[in-house]
């Protein structure tokens, strides 16, 4: 990993990579810039970034692909444990549409 990387990309919250110092996670600029299409500089206008810190959670996106994959797993594995551990009045399903 560059300095740069290093001195932008932080994983003391969440369990996974994100932007140092935000909440926003590599994972989630990825998916707003690669998967829905959003500009870059839209996405740090909104939240308060710099265009290079998308940049950079990007190409680390890129450059770790089997830390992104297991991060999405722990990311699914944590949300599937947390429905199933909830106490729901019968008939209540958050999963039905």
């Amino acid at each position: 990993m560059s300095e740069g990387d290093a001195r932008r990309i932080a994983r003391e919250l969440m369990s996974e990579p994100h932007i140092r110092g935000r909440r926003i996670s590599v994972r989630q600029v990825y998916a707003l810039v690669e998967e829905r299409g959003e500009d870059p500089e839209a996405v740090a206008d909104r939240y308060d970034l710099d265009v290079a810190d998308v940049y950079h959670a990007l190409a680390y996106y890129h450059d770790h692909p089997r830390e992104m994959r297991e991060a999405g797993h722990g990311r699914e594995d944590a949300i599937t444990d947390f429905r199933e551990s909830i106490d729901r009045p019968e008939g209540v399903d958050p999963d039905a549409a």
